[in-house]
């Protein structure tokens, strides 16, 4: 982030005003989608297996939805240079809208994880789109806002998600939460015609192709750490996590040097966009610990299953909150020090979560937790909306820009696939009963906040004074 790359002005009363209303609902609401699906199933899936069976296959759900969306972001700067915003949305809503219909007839296990990849694609290319649109389709001083509109949507989608699913699944219509959201894709797609351009002209000019080999790349990577969370044994986890580290430094070589490629060519020279984009993953990754809150809220604190959804919420609900007040703030010094410090912050909400965790817990003790959660929100809340918006302007040209937005997703998609893979490898390599595997995944992600704080500190820079 730099002096002239830091975007600021714009109010959210234009944001939503009639003029842009429009752009603002199909952009969040198509990360809105995505985000509520990734985690509808959490709720909902063992009424499902229990209808249709395949136990097995049960942690593949989640996995193949995951390692969908990694290989569809990559390709969205692609497909908006072919068909542009207008006919990109349709085709992700339409593929999005077949795969929930999938999901609700889905008479096996097998169908349904059909669905969930279809889904995992076409919501990878809606999430992907809601950053890369915005600096097509909105003025600049709304990129921040935008930004953060978009991003909260992760915030709402981890509650909603949970939520939706464990009703429809409470009154045996586990089917129905599918059915819902195919109502509501219908209702975004509806908007599109009204809402985006059929080719914004600052992508006319693009060429770029689906990066296959990077695609490749980031997706064994992503296949990878989410097998080694769930391998059983210690020799297989390491060779899966050495796989998925080589697959990532390969995709860094294949990537720098390929005519098509996922990340521009400015975060491979000298300047603040690498550093933007690894602070991104670093606090993408470090909300992940989120995953198994609400397990550890039944184990440790024996709350009934909704109370221990509702803590898991908190995160999210610092997050969102953060994340609007933040984007709300116009002065340099203060945008680069939220930045600079966010890292830390969720450190600090980490390590108390971690020194609180005890068997048995009290309601204050709870009330410690949820605290924790959300300064751990916070932190990432302060500082997305920023680095997001200074992402998509650290570029002048604007092919270029369009594919700096749209790395934005992948980074997110991917470094979130390797929070959650870290996840499960630190609590199936602690749990032995008790509270230490608590203990250790709280420590652990305390630790990746911290190794943020380096790449945060380069993607500022002082501002000069006025």
């Amino acid at each position: 982030m730099t002096a002239t790359a830091t975007v600021v002005g714009g109010s959210w009363r234009e944001l939503l005003g009639p003029r842009h209303l429009a752009v603002a609902t199909v952009l969040a609401g198509g990360v809105g989608l995505y985000a509520t699906n990734e985690f509808l199933t959490i709720s909902l899936l063992p009424s499902a297996v229990a209808e249709i069976g395949g136990h097995r296959l049960y942690a593949w759900v989640t996995t193949v939805y995951l390692i969908a969306s990694v290989a569809a972001a990559t390709t969205v700067s692609a497909t908006l240079a072919r068909l542009g915003a207008r006919r990109s949305y349709l085709l992700g809503l339409t593929a999005f809208g077949l795969a929930g219909a999938l999901c609700a007839l889905a008479p096996t296990m097998e169908v349904l994880l059909a669905g969930r990849t279809l889904q995992g694609a076409a919501g990878g290319l809606l999430a992907g789109l809601g950053y890369s649109v915005i600096n097509s389709a909105l003025p600049q001083p709304l990129w921040t806002k935008a930004s953060a509109l978009v991003s909260a949507m992760w915030g709402v989608g981890t509650v909603l998600g949970p939520a939706a699913g464990g009703l429809f699944a409470q009154y045996g219509s586990w089917r129905w939460a599918f059915g819902a959201l195919l109502i509501a894709t219908g209702i975004i797609a509806a908007l599109v015609p009204f809402a985006l351009p059929a080719q914004p002209d600052g992508l006319r000019r693009s060429r770029d192709r689906i990066p296959v080999r990077s695609l490749l790349l980031l997706a064994v990577a992503a296949s990878a750490v989410s097998v080694a969370a769930i391998a059983g044994r210690p020799g297989a986890t390491t060779a899966l996590l050495v796989l998925a580290a080589g697959a990532v430094g390969a995709f860094l070589v294949v990537d720098r040097r390929a005519a098509s490629a996922v990340l521009p060519p400015s975060a491979f020279r000298p300047g603040p966009l690498k550093w933007i984009y690894l602070t991104l993953g670093i606090l993408m990754a470090t909300t992940m610990v989120d995953v198994y809150v609400p397990y550890f809220g039944q184990r440790l604190a024996h709350l009934p299953p909704v109370a221990a959804g509702f803590l898991g919420v908190a995160l999210a609900v610092g997050w969102t909150t953060s994340e609007i007040v933040s984007a709300s703030v116009t002065r340099p010094r203060v945008i680069a020090g939220a930045v600079s410090a966010a890292p830390l912050v969720m450190a600090v909400g980490l390590l108390t979560a971690a020194v609180s965790q005890v068997s048995d817990a009290t309601a204050g003790t709870i009330a410690l937790w949820t605290t924790a959660l959300l300064l751990t929100g916070v932190g990432i809340g302060m500082a997305w909306p920023h680095l997001t918006a200074s992402a998509m302007s650290s570029v002048t040209d604007p092919a270029e820009g369009a594919r700096a937005a749209a790395a934005i997703n992948t980074v997110q998609l991917v470094c979130g696939a390797f929070g959650a893979g870290l996840a499960g490898i630190v609590v199936n390599a602690t749990d032995t009963g008790g509270v230490a595997p608590a203990r250790w995944l709280f420590a652990t992600f305390a630790v990746v906040a911290v190794l943020g704080l380096g790449a945060s500190a380069r993607s500022v820079r002082p501002v000069p004074s006025s």
